[in-house]
C-alpha cells in the first residue's frame, strides 16, 4: 500500500507560477516511475510529465519548456514546478507512481489559472 498526497495548488494569474508536490508513505527510491497527471473539466486524465529513478524526463507538448518535473527520493517527494501558466493549464493535478503491479493515485489538488 502506497499513500499519495498532493498539496500546493491554489489560483494564479496567467504568466504566474505554482509549485506542485507529492508526498509518498514510502520510499520510493525503488520506484521507477512517477509521473503527474491532469484532468480538466470534461476531459479524459492525461500525462503532464514523468520522471525515472535515473531522473530522465518526459514531458507532454503543451507543457514542455514551462514546467519542470523532479524528484527527491531521500524525502520520499516528487515536485511538478509549473512556469508561464496559461489558462489552459486549469485542472486537478494528481501524482501517480506504479508499485507491485498496482497503480497509485493521490486525491488530487485543483490549479486554477485565471487569464
Amino acid at each position: 500500500q502506497v499513500q499519495l498526497v498532493e498539496s500546493g495548488g491554489g489560483l494564479v494569474q496567467a504568466g504566474g507560477s505554482l509549485r506542485v508536490s507529492c508526498a509518498a508513505s514510502r520510499s520510493v527510491f525503488s520506484i521507477n516511475v512517477m509521473g503527474w497527471y491532469r484532468q480538466a473539466p470534461g476531459k479524459r486524465r492525461e500525462l503532464v510529465a514523468s520522471i525515472t529513478s535515473s531522473c530522465n524526463t518526459n514531458y507532454a507538448v503543451g507543457v514542455k519548456g514551462r514546467f519542470t518535473i523532479s524528484r527527491d527520493n531521500a524525502q520520499n517527494m516528487m515536485y511538478l514546478q509549473m512556469n508561464s501558466l496559461k489558462p489552459e493549464d486549469t485542472a486537478v493535478y494528481y501524482c501517480n507512481l506504479y508499485y507491485m503491479g498496482v497503480d497509485y493515485w493521490g486525491q488530487g489538488t485543483q490549479v486554477t489559472v485565471s487569464s
